[in-house]
């Protein structure tokens, strides 16, 4: 007979058990300390733990201990099961009340055996092989369905060989060892329940993420690979400054949550580019909008050199009855002067139009001169100056492809994303999305937007999801207006905005002492641009 002191000990422990299960949320290590637990309330020597299939037409083995035997198969051993099922049912679909644990969960009711051996009603055979092939002695048996708040049964906890904590035999279970063992098993299934729904709401959400991120992929596949590269390599930095032990950053760490929380931040962060126009996310060159207006501006090189070459020749025939072939030779020849003249300028626009190199004030007033100085004439007859003032206003953008009115447009995206972030209820885990994901384009000097701040007043995370959101843009080979640079290249312009104030200079630390750049190299870039990072770079 139990003592009233082991009672209210082992009472005090299933209360300390029900409190670890509710905060536990890898399903893996929740359902090992159920069964650890169960075992050390009812000092039983061995345990199995099954669950209800998906179909609910079997039992499936999730974890098996035996401490005398030290196995551990199943949940966080590591170590696979390759037991078969256990079916509910006959092929005749009548109820397998032959196996105990079947009988508990199809009929919901504890089953107390105090020898298996001695157990006519139900089928040990499989025990006594077990027994045979190992030297174990299974004696007495206690097996407890566990059932969901709705009195469903979702699994079998049972337990082998009590043994008394004084002599160490094996021993039948106790009532109150059923009793405590029956409690045990409900706080479990609602764990489990809680758990198993708590993680089909996060797959929903995550799902929702994604939703998102494959619309922003279907106006623009030039972002969809930037919305799943930053958040990893936010994490591949995140995790390196968790493993700090040394410098100014020693004292960040992550746990379970807050890995989550910043995993959700870096999928999110670019979540309103879902209201940037299209033609601007895709801008590839300096005219682009709904297409390429450069082959406009070739139209309209053709149509002056066609123009010129007839007004050579119309001239040519008016000499003919002079017969002056050098007049002649020389009309055509200051025709094909202009005409190459213009081929030049059409080159140059072209090149111009791609937006690939910085303009010097010579390339801006040659598109101004070129765009008033010659003139075309329109399919209305009309003469018109030859580039109209949207048309050079894009020519004339000193680097890049976008206007400022353009990369305004851009830039509200981040706004937008932090709009839409801040009107969702997020619990109390993912109550800093919005910051994370709404600061990777502030500056650590306070030049950065949407608000300016400075690197005291925005969070780790956020200058860790800056630095990704940079080198990701630098090294990504999926751009329209630029072909992906090379590591050497990135972290040489990664450097500069360290010393320039531009990203938090502790984490770029961090990222080139960990090597945290070629990691995500191996993974995201071609081979082509993992090339050598020079030293002075780092």
């Amino acid at each position: 007979m139990d003592s009233v002191d082991d009672l209210l000990r082992r009472l005090e422990q299933l209360n300390e058990i029900g409190t670890a299960l509710s905060r536990e949320r890898d399903i893996a290590r929740l359902l090992d300390s159920i069964l650890l637990a169960a075992k050390s309330i009812t000092h039983a020597d061995a345990g199995t733990l099954y669950r209800v299939t998906d179909d609910r037409t079997a039992l499936r083995f999730e974890i098996i201990r035996t401490a005398s035997l030290n196995m551990a198969m199943g949940g966080v051993s590591g170590k696979p099961i390759d037991f078969p099922d256990l079916p509910l049912h006959g092929v005749d679909g009548r109820p397998n009340d032959s196996l105990v644990a079947a009988y508990s969960a199809l009929h919901n009711q504890t089953v107390n055996i105090a020898d298996a051996y001695t157990a006519a009603e139900f089928d040990f055979s499989g025990t006594r092989r077990f027994d045979e092939r190992t030297g174990y002695r299974s004696q007495s048996f206690l097996t407890v369905p566990m059932k969901d708040h709705e009195g469903d049964v979702i699994g079998v906890l049972q337990l082998i060989n009590a043994t008394d904590p004084v002599t160490g035999q094996v021993r039948s279970f106790s009532t109150s060892d059923q009793s405590l063992a029956e409690s045990l098993a409900s706080q479990a299934a609602i764990a489990i329940t809680n758990r198993g729904l708590m993680t089909q709401l996060e797959s929903l959400f995550e799902s929702f993420i994604s939703l998102i991120n494959v619309a922003i992929d279907e106006k623009s596949h030039y972002t969809g690979g930037h919305c799943e590269r930053v958040p990893a390599l936010t994490m591949m930095l995140a995790e390196a400054v968790d493993q700090t032990r040394d410098g100014p950053l020693a004292v960040f760490q992550m746990g379970e949550r807050d890995r989550y929380e910043l995993k959700i931040a870096g999928l999110l962060h670019d979540c309103g580019k879902v209201t940037t126009p299209v033609h601007v996310v895709d801008k590839a060159t300096k005219l682009q909008t709904l297409f390429d207006r450069i082959a406009l501006v070739d139209t309209r090189f053709e149509v002056i050199k066609r123009d010129r070459e007839l007004e050579a020749l119309r001239a040519q025939l008016a000499l003919r009855d002079v017969k002056d072939p050098d007049a002649e030779a020389a009309l055509m020849a200051e025709a094909r002067a202009d005409i190459d003249a213009w081929d030049a300028d059409r080159e140059f626009l072209r090149q111009t139009n791609r937006g690939t190199e910085y303009m010097s004030d010579a390339a801006v007033q040659r598109v101004r001169s070129i765009g008033t100085q010659t003139s075309w004439r329109t399919p209305e007859g009309v003469e018109s100056e030859f580039l109209s003032a949207d048309e050079m206003e894009n020519l004339c953008i000193r680097g890049g492809t976008l206007t400022a009115a353009e990369r305004e447009i851009i830039n509200h995206h981040i706004v937008a994303t932090i709009k839409m972030l801040e009107q969702l209820p997020w619990p109390k885990h993912l109550r800093n999305v919005p910051e994370y994901a709404g600061g990777h384009h502030e500056r650590m000097d306070g030049k950065g937007y949407p608000k300016g701040l400075t690197r005291e007043q925005m969070s780790v995370q956020a200058r860790i999801m800056g630095i990704a959101d940079i080198f990701e843009a630098l090294t990504a080979k999926d751009r329209p207006y630029k072909p992906g640079m090379k590591l050497s290249q990135a972290m040489q312009i990664m450097t500069k905005f360290r010393d320039t104030g531009h990203i938090d200079p502790d984490l770029f630390d961090v990222f080139v002492k960990e090597r945290v750049y070629l990691r995500y190299a191996e993974q995201f870039l071609d081979p082509w641009q993992i090339d050598d990072v020079e030293p002075a770079a780092s």
